[in-house]
């Protein structure tokens, strides 16, 4: 049975004003005895990772002339005229989106919050922003998997390995430069390649076959056992807490996967007297009506509430 099927058609965007709202969220990262943060795109959408606009144009200048993309996300599915432009395209992506810190601290303002408390992180975000943040690599559970990552196309080598290296010899061969700090930026003549070397194109490294990304995009993703045991860690963390007063808070998860974080968050507030809902979302704050009396629904950016608490 579907968790959507425990709750009835009636949601409600929380009780009491937004400060009064605001103030109930601060005392429960005070009083809680457990902090389970469920995290989606929102939440780095917030901390400057967006995929369109201002970064878009600065990175992917000469793809949106040539290919007429006009946003990071639908450029992943774009059909490329050959490996060597389509793995210039995800080199860039990932050094962009994993290898670099986030333009804003939201990340670090949020671990700050939960540091001394005992908290788990479940996320479908793949960008690895919690751990730059500084959260505990045991404590962190990426379900939907990691950019920093490829796996064999054939997903029944359940491996994977890490890309890092790959990556910056893909970005010094198409021409970018490091600044300096370090990081990779666009010459000023803006004389980069969207192509790399032949031999560049990644080959998984046991038997040299073709690789994609560890990206859950259909059933041929690799749940590897770095997977696995974050999936038990975070099982097992649910099971000890849930008797005990609990904060579920929920950070920018959106419509597109809810069954991973949202609806088991509400079914666990459901169950369980002593827990609190919290939802922080741009435009989608809202929890059921079932729930109301213990949920915190705050409509607005994730990193300005953070602030003001």
């Amino acid at each position: 049975m579907s968790a959507v099927r425990y709750f009835s058609r009636n949601m409600s965007y929380g009780k009491g004003t937004r400060e009064e709202q605001l103030a109930r969220l601060k005392k429960e990262f005070e009083t809680a005895d457990a902090i389970v943060i469920g995290a989606g795109a929102g939440l780095s959408t917030s901390a400057g990772f967006t995929y369109s606009g201002e970064r878009f144009d600065k990175y992917f200048f000469d793809f949106a002339k040539r290919f007429g993309i006009r946003d990071m996300y639908s450029g992943g599915f774009y059909p490329f005229p050959d490996d060597e432009t389509r793995w210039a395209w995800w080199a860039r992506h990932i050094y962009y989106n994993r290898y670099i810190d986030a333009p804003k601290p939201v990340y670090q303002e949020l671990y700050e919050r939960v540091k001394d408390k005992d908290y788990f992180v479940i996320t479908t975000n793949v960008d690895h922003m919690f751990q730059k943040a500084g959260f505990d690599k045991k404590r962190l559970f990426y379900t939907q998997g990691d950019y920093g990552l490829f796996q064999s196309l054939d997903g029944r080598i359940q491996k994977t390995y890490d890309n890092a290296e790959w990556v910056m010899k893909a970005m010094e061969a198409m021409g970018f430069v490091r600044d300096e700090q370090g990081v990779f930026r666009v010459p000023d003549d803006k004389d980069i390649s969207m192509r790399i070397p032949t031999e560049l194109i990644p080959k998984y490294p046991d038997d040299g076959s073709d690789v994609t990304m560890n990206l859950r995009t259909d059933d041929s993703f690799v749940e590897d056992e770095g997977w696995h045991r974050a999936s038990a860690a975070y099982s097992d963390f649910l099971r000890r807490h849930e008797d005990l007063h609990v904060l579920y808070l929920e950070l920018g998860v959106g419509a597109n996967t809810p069954v991973i974080i949202k609806y088991p968050f509400w079914q666990m507030t459901m169950a369980n007297d002593k827990a609190v809902y919290a939802c922080l979302n741009y435009g989608e704050a809202f929890c059921p009506g079932e729930i109301e009396e213990r949920s915190i629904c705050i409509d607005g950016d994730i990193g300005e509430t953070l602030e003001k608490l």
